[in-house]
């Protein structure tokens, strides 16, 4: 949990154990004044859904103001305060706050962020008091932002999680999140998809290359075997020249004189007459 959340609900605990105690409408609606002006109390959901406060709504006209006001608090803004009327006034204490609270909602849209919008929606008389608003929100934790007064506006980073979500908007919530599940869904599918067939295309490519591979072995395996029966074929017509191209080197292969001697001619090969009489031999 962001620790400026959790200081904001450690500081609502003590009036949420109070409440149960205010048993009179008067009780209740000094409670809830009490609520929002003390320092660190930014949250207020919990307080909104206790027995003597939800009271405050129906069962006491007089005092239903008060829990407006604490709505207001909760999710509000201080446009909506000056647009409801009947509203108990405020104390320095409460104004300060729910304009900060309002400048965490406004934060939300940076285009509502110059200076000339957030004097009118804040209703501040001045450049000033608008600077003084922002820097007492960014000391107490609950947004980092940074004034450029050259372009009068201000530069929101982050803001802490202390708004609570209006009840209305918790349907539109609902069906923003099932649009986003839906789309993650969709994402998802399609990246199975795309593995699968990414699987499917090396399976295809691996069956390929063995078939290829078993292919070239084949005709290698067969050439070897043509050869060798080239051979014995020609070993049974010419036995001397079937040795030779079964053992891969033939009469062709033999060496040639380069320079012719005495009673050989010039190119004659050398060693021809011992083949001849191993032939004679083996013939006869």
């Amino acid at each position: 949990m962001d620790p400026t959340q959790q200081k904001a609900l450690n500081a609502l605990e003590s009036f949420i154990l109070l409440s149960s105690s205010a048993s009179s409408p008067r009780a209740a609606a000094d409670l809830v004044k009490q609520a929002t002006s003390a320092p660190n109390t930014y949250v207020f959901a919990e307080l909104l859904q206790t027995k003597n406060i939800a009271a405050l709504k129906t069962g006491h006209p007089e005092y239903a103001s008060s829990y407006t006001l604490l709505e207001i608090f909760a999710w509000g803004t201080w446009a909506d305060y000056s647009s409801t009327p009947n509203l108990p006034s405020l104390s320095d204490a409460q104004a300060h706050k729910l304009r900060q609270l309002s400048l965490l909602s406004l934060s939300t849209s940076p285009t509502a962020l110059t200076y000339t919008n957030l004097l009118t929606a804040l209703s501040l008389s001045s450049t000033r008091a608008l600077e003084n608003l922002v820097i007492s929100t960014i000391y107490a934790g609950l947004l980092v932002a940074k004034l450029d007064t050259k372009s009068q506006r201000v530069d929101v980073s982050s803001i802490s999680p202390l708004r609570d979500l209006r009840p209305a908007k918790v349907p539109e919530l609902i069906s923003t999140l099932d649009t986003w599940n839906g789309r993650c869904v969709s994402v998802l599918e399609d990246l199975e998809n795309h593995i699968k067939e990414v699987r499917q295309k090396a399976l295809e490519r691996r069956k390929r290359e063995q078939r290829d591979e078993g292919a070239v072995e084949k005709l290698v395996g067969q050439s070897l075997k043509d050869k060798g029966k080239a051979g014995e074929k020609r070993m049974a017509q010419d036995p001397v020249a079937g040795r030779e191209a079964v053992m891969g080197e033939g009469i062709d292969g033999m060496d040639l004189d380069e320079k012719a001697g005495p009673g050989r001619p010039r190119g004659a090969k050398r060693g021809g007459g011992a083949f001849k009489n191993a032939a004679k031999r083996m013939m006869g």
